[in-house]
């Protein structure tokens, strides 16, 4: 939940220790009040989000506690009288106004106060109240109108032509009923959020579908009436209690974290919510660094379905709405379960007040069964054993986007692996269809009721530092080797390795076929071998496009085109489908970043890694769809002389 800006809050969110700490209460509060005292902000100008400006790497890397703080917040605004988007940076320590910026060539994020006066624009518009007629909706309590970003259809959806939003509608037939299960086929609004303009497209009435689609509790099977459901929730589900008794093993001060042998910061914006920074690695003696910052860079969900009330859906989440400001507010034994440490988080609304989300992120530690074990036979017939478990640090966040869930998990082990998992959870967004057809692009989940085909794209931006800032790209594929005097058997297979020299070379494709997986490699760092120190980026299950190239998903979503893209660093290329992706037509973020060709041997860089999903909706996912999961792992390969976790001790003393 979020908390009211009067309301005490934790410590964490008032006092800065690190130039990486997310912004506090009293610095949104007093980015306010600068901007205010300016003159600048004129009635209709609303705020679109603070950020922290983070600080040159030079400037973190040399930072020492006690230092004096400098900070800076970046500030994205929307004159809706002027019709245009203000970028502007604030000095917290100066107090004033460095940078001020107005543009009309982009639309920045929609924001919640624009969804709610467009939701009373389109049910006080005379059109949207007779197409409503035209299907026998008189009364307008139980309308629901829920929005959907504009994509990018043509010229008349440029960032200059206007500020849009598209909105869908349905039915809720009681106050808590869910609404997706009677979607009111074939209505489409279109508002202009400067103007509250609306205009309405219709494109046949479809008979709205009658089941329920309820997933609470109390009386599952009489609300959806499908024998098939559960009657109610089990009896022989038995409590599992995690407790520690001696308390976790890890230590918090601020936002930095150390865990058994490893060290980070934990950060958070409204945009990318939790972000890693700083993660370094205790190996004989010293800290050894691996990654400078690791965070979600975008999340893209194209739609496949080619009727003309859903062809428009292919939605940014990150960029267009903001994965940080939609957290949820983590409960204990429902969202986190074992000993806990919450991190809040705080943005700010529309008129740049603070608002502070609770439990906006969790971290705790898990078992995670085996992590190494050997039985040995004795020549006397006994055996001897040696078994170490796993146990892995999570820290995790999730965000609700419309209708969907996304849990959002960093994993840190014991042997140095780092490891990325979203979770896709909550409900596919339906629509409706006559009885009797089948949808061309989806599959029936209730009578009357599709599942939309859709993709789920998330791209994470990696700036590695890998044994330090200097490091290189390479490929490693797996081929067998030719029959021969060398290869009698025809049984050898080779590792072959390929130096991803440059930004053109840099943007591969996973290869199931060949193992293919890539290794950022420090050359000027040798371990005891002799060889240079890796860290290797290990895929998991992935997707690959299936729009059509030209079409606006293939021209908007150009970072999805390649599995993995590395970029020579640079402060401003944070983003893989540009900084405002909203009503953009495509080419910006990564696609237009590549185009330097910059070298990427021995250089400061950074990995970009991208997987998705096909959904191609089951009726089991209706009426809430259980968890899937997509992500990938960063292990040692030669960056430890030997195995990292010989020092963990036993589970037990007999182990």
């Amino acid at each position: 939940m979020a908390i009211p800006i009067d309301q005490e809050t934790s410590a964490q969110q008032q006092i800065v220790r690190h130039p990486l700490d997310p912004l506090t209460t009293q610095e949104i509060e007093q980015t306010t009040r600068v901007l205010s005292a300016s003159g600048r902000i004129t009635p209709r100008v609303r705020i679109m989000a603070y950020s922290l400006l983070e600080p040159a790497k030079d400037v973190v890397l040399a930072f020492q506690p006690g230092q004096p703080l400098s900070r800076d917040v970046f500030v994205v605004m929307r004159d809706h009288e002027r019709r245009l988007t203000v970028e502007a940076v604030v000095s917290l320590a100066g107090e004033t106004i460095r940078s001020w910026r107005e543009r009309t060539d982009v639309q920045p994020a929609l924001t919640y106060p624009e969804v709610f006066a467009a939701q009373q624009a389109v049910l006080a518009d005379a059109a949207f109240q007779e197409a409503m007629s035209r299907r026998g909706i008189t009364d307008l309590t139980y309308v629901v109108i829920y929005p959907w970003t504009a994509g990018y259809r043509g010229l008349e959806d440029a960032p200059s032509r206007g500020r849009f939003m598209r909105m869908e509608v349905a039915l809720a037939e009681a106050p808590e009923d869910n609404y997706y299960a009677h979607p009111v086929e074939g209505v489409v609004a279109t508002i202009e959020l400067d103007t509250m303009a609306v205009l309405i497209e219709d494109h046949g009435v479809v008979p709205v579908p009658a089941s329920a689609g309820n997933y609470t509790p109390d009386g599952i099977r009489a609300a959806n009436n499908v024998p098939s459901f559960p009657d109610g929730p089990r009896t022989d589900v038995k409590p599992i209690a995690i407790t520690q008794p001696e308390g976790t093993s890890f230590q918090v001060a601020g936002h930095e974290v150390r865990w058994q042998k490893w060290r980070f910061h934990v950060g958070f914006t409204p945009r990318e919510g939790l972000v890693l920074h700083l993660l370094e690695y205790l190996d004989k003696g010293r800290y050894r660094s691996l990654l400078y910052r690791a965070a979600l860079s975008e999340m893209y969900v194209p739609y496949g379905d080619p009727t003309p009330s859903h062809n428009f859906k292919n939605v940014f989440d990150a960029g267009e709405v903001g994965i940080g400001v939609l957290a949820n507010s983590l409960e204990l034994g429902c969202d986190c379960l074992g000993e806990i440490h919450y991190f809040d988080a705080t943005v700010n609304d529309a008129e740049g007040q603070p608002i502070v989300l609770a439990n906006a992120i969790c971290m705790h530690e898990e078992d995670y069964s085996l992590l190494w074990k050997h039985l040995e036979y004795n020549v006397d017939g006994s055996t001897r054993s040696e078994v170490r478990r796993s146990r892995r640090l999570v820290i995790s966040s999730i965000s609700t986007v419309g209708n969907y869930e996304y849990g959002f998990y960093w994993y840190l082990y014991q042997d140095g692996t780092i490891q990325f998992e979203i979770k896709l959870t909550g409900i596919i967004a339906p629509a409706a269809i006559a009885p009797g057809a089948h949808p061309v692009s989806g599959t029936l989940v209730a009578p009357g009721l599709y599942g939309p085909n859709h993709q789920h794209y998330f791209n994470v931006r990696l700036d590695m530092m890998v044994d330090g800032p200097r490091n290189s790209v390479v490929e490693v594929n797996c081929a067998p080797l030719p029959w021969g005097k060398g290869n009698p058997q025809g049984n050898a297979w080779a590792a072959r390795e390929t130096l991803l020299a440059t930004e053109s070379a840099a943007q591969r494709c996973i290869e199931p076929r060949t193992s293919r997986y890539w290794k950022i490699v420090n050359s000027s760092s040798l371990n005891a071998l002799g060889q240079p120190v890796a860290y290797k980026l290990m895929p998991g299950k992935n997707a690959f496009p299936l729009f059509a190239q030209g079409s606006p998903q293939w021209q908007r979503g150009g970072f999805t085109r390649a599995h993995l893209w590395a970029t020579a660093y640079a402060p401003a290329e944070r983003y893989a489908a540009g900084d405002y992706p909203n009503q953009q037509q495509g080419g910006a973020g990564l696609p237009a970043y590549v185009q330097k060709n910059r070298s990427l041997e021995n250089a400061d860089l950074v990995v970009w890694y991208t997987f998705g999903s096909n959904h191609v909706a089951r009726s089991e996912d209706w009426p809430v769809m259980p968890v899937e999961t997509v992500g990938f792992h960063l292990q040692p390969a030669g960056f430890f002389d030997g195995n990292p976790a010989l020092d963990v001790p036993p589970p037990m003393a007999h182990c």
